[in-house]
């Protein structure tokens, strides 16, 4: 039996939007790690909500948002591993409600792009603003972590986070 569910955006999703289809694979995942009592991992790799869809695509951000509550309420533990490019509704919602935020080096992690907030504020970002480099610096991040390092990263969080509980994390 895994330990584990995780969720990942499929490439072929990518670039990826939060719809009602990704709305439901992330609730269908966290409801399956509530079934089996075990942690939620998700892979986030995304843009805005899908416009096509309206409001049901702007409820995902609620919907998903609920999700994560349960798990909080089974003192399940969420991780979300952020990846290029995390924005939008995604952001707004499931991307940054994690118990422990892993980013990959020079992910674009917020939600809107430099560019629209550069046009907004009529300033100048700082240098790597909204990168995970940056946003570790201010704390929004816990760790930059390469691809090839997130099995034993996830593998000792998990371990940490599940101690007590009676099964191995993974």
């Amino acid at each position: 039996e895994k330990g584990m569910v995780d969720r990942v955006t499929p490439r072929k999703e990518l670039p990826a939007v939060l719809g009602m289809a990704a709305g439901e694979g992330f609730v269908a995942a966290a409801r399956a790690a509530l079934e089996r009592n075990v942690p939620l991992i998700a892979f986030t790799a995304a843009g805005g909500a899908r416009m096509q869809e309206g409001a049901l695509s702007l409820m995902q951000m609620a919907r998903t948002t609920l999700a994560i509550n349960e798990l909080k309420d089974a003192a399940l533990p969420y991780i979300v591993v952020l990846t290029d490019p995390t924005t939008g509704g995604v952001t707004a919602s499931y991307a940054m409600l994690g118990d422990v935020h892993l980013a990959e080096p020079g992910a674009l992690i917020g939600f809107a792009g430099p560019r629209v907030i550069e046009q907004t504020i009529r300033e100048t970002l700082p240098p790597g603003f909204q990168r995970s480099e940056y946003l570790v610096e201010k704390g929004m991040v816990d760790r930059v972590t390469p691809r090839k390092e997130l099995p034993a990263v996830l593998g000792s969080i998990l371990t940490t986070l599940m101690m007590g509980r009676g099964r191995k994390a993974a």
